[in-house]
């Protein structure tokens, strides 16, 4: 009678996990259609303060160890007079480590991303790489509008320069990364230290970033738009709206860099860029330009994930592949290995399979039982109040 129970609810299990990876656009792997369930149905909103469920933890691996790091939060000057938050983990005890200076994805607005809601991404790339990490606050529409962001970006990067010894730091071994709007952020920083005979950076991260304000007739931002896949075409449109109201703007290079003249002199890049996401092609696109100017660029498409994955490597398989990935790149920017690109090609990052994919169907479920009993939970919660309130009503009726 148990195993008949058993397996009757690992069959309705399955159609639910089924059900949520279905999608008009093709089948996604299940964590992925489960994760994506969890964030459209807001069964999860990620937070600082989010953590994976444990047993998720015990599963994929990412156990609570110890870490070699401190973190400081701070404050870092501008040249308007103004203070930016940041938040820096350092090794301890370091001297003369790599630095990386973060710049927060989000839509360039507030309320959609901060150095809080990005904090997971910094921690890992810190205990993983060795370095000091700075994840910088810079301002948001709507309130600031372009180009503040951009200079806030820059003189966040001039301030880490100057003060980089007395955390520890490599004054001449700075790195520059960032996811989605971020990435388009830490690229722009790239160019105006070009530009302005700033630092002489050693690499730059770009996590799926955004490169182009205008209205390409781009295929993947109209297959990955609806907002299914954590970013739609509404977002987009009231991010472009808000932080550059003019469309004149969208012709400056530190806005939309894939349409600058060149881009040649910018540092080593790796691109990531997620199968099903709206901002595909135009990362793939910058790319190709980086590598057409002369900058020797890695592009990994990471396939059956969507835009932001990285926020969930502590789920996701492929995250944490993602994380690796950069980290072995500027490891080599590090070491100064001789790397010479041939011809430009999008290097294809399968989705996880053999053992590592079934363990991801084993997780998926689990994290599909977990969903279900929040969602029962609430509904739950919703009967037993409208009941309430019904009772309370003809009690009342019966009074008068």
């Amino acid at each position: 009678m148990m195993l008949k129970l058993t397996i009757g609810f690992g069959m309705i299990l399955s159609s639910f996990v089924s059900g949520w990876s279905n999608t008009s656009e093709g089948t996604l792997p299940a964590k992925t259609g489960v994760v994506l369930h969890a964030i459209n149905n807001q069964l999860i909103v990620p937070s600082e303060n989010l953590k994976a469920p444990e047993f998720l933890t015990r599963l994929t691996g990412t156990s609570n160890v110890r870490p070699s790091f401190y973190r400081e939060d701070l404050t870092i000057p501008v040249s308007d007079g103004e203070f930016l938050d940041a938040r820096m983990y350092a090794p301890i005890q370091s001297e003369d480590a790599p630095i990386i200076v973060y710049y927060h994805g989000g839509a360039f607005m507030e309320g959609y991303g901060s150095i809080q809601t990005h904090d997971n991404i910094v921690r890992a790339l810190a205990s993983r790489s060795g370095a000091i990490v700075i994840s910088v606050g810079y301002r948001l529409a709507p309130k600031h509008i372009f180009p503040k962001a951009v200079e806030d970006a820059y003189d966040a990067l001039l301030y880490i320069e100057q003060q980089a010894s007395v955390w520890g730091g490599d004054p001449g071994n700075i790195t520059v990364a960032g996811d989605s709007a971020g990435g388009n952020i830490a690229t722009v920083t790239a160019m105006k230290a070009r530009d302005f005979n700033g630092p002489e950076l050693t690499a730059q991260l770009l996590y799926y970033p955004l490169t182009t304000f205008h209205d390409y007739p781009l295929e993947t931002r109209e297959q990955y738009s609806s907002g299914q896949y954590l970013l739609s075409r509404s977002v987009m449109e009231k991010a472009r709206a808000t932080y550059t109201p003019g469309e004149d703007m969208w012709e400056n290079p530190y806005v939309s860099p894939l349409d600058a003249k060149t881009t040649a002199g910018l540092p080593p890049a790796f691109i990531a860029t997620a199968e099903f996401d709206p901002l595909r092609d135009e990362g793939e696109l910058y790319a190709e330009k980086l590598f057409s100017d002369g900058v020797y660029v890695e592009n990994l498409r990471y396939e059956g994930v969507m835009h932001g994955f990285l926020s969930f490597y502590e789920v996701m398989t492929t995250g944490n592949l993602a994380i690796d990935d950069s980290l072995a790149f500027l490891s080599s920017q590090w070491e100064e290995e001789e790397r010479v690109m041939v011809g430009f090609q999008v290097i294809d990052r399968e989705a996880p399979s053999g053992f590592s994919r079934v363990r991801e169907e084993i997780e998926a479920h689990v994290a599909a039982a977990y969903l279900l009993s929040i969602q029962f939970t609430q509904l739950f919660h919703t009967f037993v109040e409208q009941a309430d309130g019904f009772f309370q009503s003809e009690i009342s009726n019966e009074a008068e």
